[in-house]
C-alpha cells in the first residue's frame, strides 16, 4: 500500500466509519481508489467548514479565499501538474485512473460555494440542485471508481439518486444542528407552510413542526433510494454489497428519525451496531438479486425525478 493509499485510509477510518466498513467490502484495488477518493471530497468539506474530518465545525472568516483555493489546486490536479497536497496528490491519482472528469470534481465543489455563500433554496428542486453538488456528484464519481464507463448515464443517474438521498437523510437527520450554525436547508416554502420562521428552525417551540417537516424530506427520499437499487446490478458484485449495505445504513437514519419525531434532536439518530450488521447482511441479499435476477430482466424506467445528469 502506498503511503498516499495508507494516509487516506486513515482519514476514512477517524471521519466515518460507515463509509470504512462499507470500502472494506471492495477488492483492493477499489477499496484504495474510493479511500483516496473520499479523503479528498472530506478535505475539501473541512476546509470550508473549518472541520477536522468532520467534527467539530466552526465557521471561518477566510471562507472564500479557501474555496478559491480549492478550485485552483483541483483544476491544477486535473490538469496534471504535480500537486504539493498529500490529499490532491491521492485524488490526482484517482481522477486520472477513472477518468473522472473535470466538471464532476468542479461541481462538488461549487456545491461547497453555496454554503459559502449562504444560500437559501425555496423549493425542493433548488435544494436537490445543492444535493448534486455536495453527495450526487459524489456518488457519480464513486460509480466511476468502481468501474462504471462515463458514458454509462443510465447507471450513473442511478447512482446520482443514491447520493442525493444520501444528503437527504442528512438534511432530515441534522436539521436543528446546521440551523444553530446557521444553515437552513428545508425549502423556503415547506417553511412557509408551517409557520416556521427560517431563523426559527432550532427554536424549540417549532419542535413538532421540524418533525414534519424532517418526515417530509425522508419521503422525498424514497423515489431516489429505490431508484438508486436498479444500479447495483451494473456493479461488480462486491462493490454491490458495500454500497447494497451502505444504501440500508443511510435509510435507516431516516426511517429512526421519523420514527422518533419530535425528540430525533434530543441526541444525534446514530444506527446501532446491531442493525448495522442486519443492513449489511441484507445488503449482500440485495447485491446477490442484483447480480442474477435483476440482470436478467428489464430495469424499470427510472421514474420523471429531478436530475442532473
Amino acid at each position: 500500500m502506498s503511503d498516499l493509499e495508507q494516509q487516506s485510509r486513515e482519514a476514512i477510518q477517524k471521519g466515518s466509519k460507515s463509509f470504512a466498513a462499507a470500502a472494506a467490502l471492495f477488492d483492493a484495488q477499489t477499496r484504495a481508489d474510493a479511500e483516496m477518493l473520499y479523503a479528498w471530497c472530506r478535505h475539501c468539506d473541512d476546509v470550508i467548514d473549518g472541520q477536522t474530518l468532520g467534527h467539530g465545525m466552526s465557521p471561518v472568516a477566510d471562507a472564500p479565499a479557501r474555496l478559491e483555493a480549492l478550485y485552483a489546486q483541483t483544476r491544477a490536479a486535473m490538469a496534471g501538474e504535480t500537486p504539493t497536497d498529500p490529499v490532491f496528490a491521492a485524488f490526482q491519482t484517482v481522477a486520472l485512473r477513472r477518468g473522472i472528469p473535470e466538471r464532476y470534481a468542479l461541481d462538488m465543489i461549487d456545491g461547497f460555494a453555496m454554503d459559502v455563500a449562504g444560500r437559501r433554496y425555496a423549493t425542493l428542486d433548488e435544494l436537490l440542485e445543492y444535493c448534486w453538488g455536495v453527495a450526487g456528484v459524489v456518488g457519480t464519481m464513486m460509480a466511476l471508481v468502481m468501474g462504471v464507463k462515463p458514458g454509462a448515464l443510465p447507471t450513473l443517474r442511478r447512482a446520482q439518486d443514491l447520493g442525493l438521498a444520501f444528503q437527504l437523510t442528512n438534511i432530515a437527520r441534522d436539521i436543528v444542528e446546521d440551523a444553530r450554525n446557521g444553515r437552513v436547508y428545508v425549502p423556503g416554502d415547506w417553511l412557509a407552510e408551517l409557520g416556521v420562521p427560517h431563523d426559527a428552525v432550532a427554536d424549540p417551540t417549532h419542535r413538532g413542526a421540524v418533525a414534519v417537516l424532517a418526515k417530509r424530506l425522508v419521503d422525498a427520499a424514497e423515489p431516489y433510494y429505490a431508484s438508486a437499487r436498479w444500479g447495483l446490478r451494473d456493479l461488480p458484485i462486491r462493490c454491490a454489497w458495500a454500497i447494497g449495505a451502505a444504501r440500508g445504513v443511510y435509510r435507516q437514519i431516516g426511517l429512526d428519525v421519523v420514527k422518533a419525531g419530535p425528540s430525533a434532536w434530543d441526541e444525534r439518530v446514530v444506527v446501532s451496531g446491531r442493525m448495522k450488521a442486519w443492513r449489511a447482511l441484507e445488503g449482500g441479499v440485495v447485491a446477490l438479486r442484483s447480480a442474477t435476477l435483476d440482470r436478467w430482466g428489464q430495469a424499470p424506467e427510472r421514474p420523471a425525478m429531478w436530475s442532473r445528469i
